[in-house]
């Protein structure tokens, strides 16, 4: 067994992983990255990035189809869903590819293997060029999570899928069941709907997309319907039959089941942590519900361990991830400390019309105590979306009464996604609504909603 001696070692190159190390690297530090699977982690081979390939070509077929109302013509539409899939598989190879490269820049060198922490210090690798054990001051887990399994809807690859399967799908379905209406599930629901797919998603909780607004989750409901999709919220899949091509699934909605066939299902409960067989319990990491533990700055009840990213809990996003793997790696190279604020994190997801928030929901924010002034406006107001195409959608931001402090902005509508981040930099330099009113915003642009829902909450509003 070879032995290393380094400053930071990382588990795991997801998006926190691998930033962690190039940032540490850029400060000086001698650092490793252990990898079991694909440079750039789950998100960037099995997530992210080629779920958003998918929903690129089913939103450009949708567009065709609507070809006439844009004065143009396209014939004989159609799709071809093993090119989808290469297509976005290429898009992942390719990105994967650029962090293998960014990673050998910045002189950080890479084990692929199977981690594990034998002390606070070392870590041991086994790989197939051999074992290795590795040394540091610093060790940072970053081993992200994976689709969680209920008893009774486990995944079989072939008529029960998760998300890898469905990122890779054996067929087309025809009739399709999305179970969890989280940003997984909602996307995968809308993309093979986009693509004529008769899809249903069941919602165990009162609405779809749960953890936004409750106004944003109900537009966004009509919208799906529209397209088609049939939403069964507050239901529960209990059980699963299995036969050959299809799948009866036993759906309670207030006491009362029914059944329901479907050629296909998608399970989209949640995620768990990737905990098993690091170590932690040796070295005596605590962790809770398949989660390790950690303060404001990423750090865990072990000294010199830290834990980032999906792993160490919500909120479950790439960027978030990322931000604490530069925040940890600043840390450890002894630069001030900067934890990382949860309500201040961006939640995107890109369902067909797509959806985006961040800070408090004007619920919570009135459960916290605040007295909130809350401003709304339809993208049908607004010039840009009109041109377009796209004019199904809502703006709307909650505000402090009190000191005018943006509290939260949620939106649902085309490029939301994209928007959002104007007022993740509000709220980062504390801005209030004087600012927002007084900022110029360019036209013709959807950003200029984006204004007039500020100017609504306070009943400034010019174009409704």
């Amino acid at each position: 067994m070879t032995g290393k001696t380094f400053d930071m070692i990382i588990i795991g190159a997801g998006p926190g992983g691998y930033v962690a190390a190039i940032r540490g690297a850029q400060l000086g530090l001698k650092v490793a990255i252990v990898e079991r699977e694909n440079l750039g982690g789950i998100c960037l081979n099995w997530g992210c990035i080629p779920t958003k390939a998918l929903l690129r070509s089913a939103e450009v077929f949708h567009l065709m189809g609507r070809a006439a109302e844009f004065g143009l013509r396209a014939d004989k539409i159609d799709f071809d869903l093993a090119a989808v899939v290469k297509r976005s598989r290429g898009v992942a190879a390719q990105l994967s590819a650029g962090v293998k490269h960014l990673l050998k820049k910045n002189k950080v060198t890479v084990f692929m293997g199977v981690a594990k922490l034998v002390a606070p210090d070392r870590v041991t690798v086994q790989s197939d060029s051999g074992n290795h054990e590795l040394r540091a001051k610093a060790v940072v887990i970053a081993t992200g999570a994976r689709a969680r399994e209920l008893p009774g809807l486990e995944a079989d690859g072939d008529l029960v899928w998760s998300y890898r399967h469905a990122l890779n799908p054996p067929h087309m379905p025809k009739k399709l069941l999305v179970i969890g209406s989280g940003a997984i599930g909602i996307e995968f629901a809308s993309f093979f709907n986009t693509l004529g797919t008769d899809t249903t998603v069941v919602e165990v909780l009162e609405r779809v997309l749960p953890v936004e607004d409750a106004e944003i989750s109900k537009f966004a409901r009509k919208q799906f319907e529209k397209q088609g999709m049939k939403i069964r919220e507050k239901s529960t899949v209990k059980k699963l039959d299995r036969g050959k091509g299809k799948v009866i699934a036993h759906i309670e909605k207030d006491g009362k089941t029914e059944t329901h066939e479907f050629d296909t299902v998608i399970s989209a409960v949640g995620i768990v942590g990737n905990v098993e067989d690091l170590g932690l319990e040796s070295i005596g990491v605590s962790v809770e519900r398949s989660h390790i533990v950690v303060d404001a700055h990423c750090r865990t009840s072990i000294s010199g361990v830290y834990a980032i990213g999906d792993i160490a809990g919500a909120p479950w996003l790439a960027h978030k991830a990322s931000h604490e793997g530069v925040a940890v790696a600043e840390l450890v190279a002894g630069l001030p400390a900067h934890p990382v604020r949860p309500e201040s994190i961006a939640g995107c997801t890109y369902c067909r019309p797509q959806v985006a928030s961040v800070g408090y929901t004007e619920a919570k924010a009135k459960e916290l105590g605040y007295e909130v002034r809350v401003g709304r406006f339809p993208f049908i107001g607004n010039g840009k979306a009109i041109a377009l195409g796209e004019a199904e959608g809502l703006i709307k931001t909650v505000f402090d009464a009190k000191t005018g402090a943006l509290l939260g902005a949620h939106m649902v509508g085309a490029e939301v996604t994209e928007l959002i981040q104007g007022y993740v930099i509000g709220r980062s330099l504390e801005t209030t609504e004087a600012e927002l009113i007084d900022t110029v915003f360019a036209h013709p642009t959807l950003s200029e909603m984006m204004h007039e829902s500020v100017l609504d909450a306070y009943g400034r509003v010019i174009h409704m």
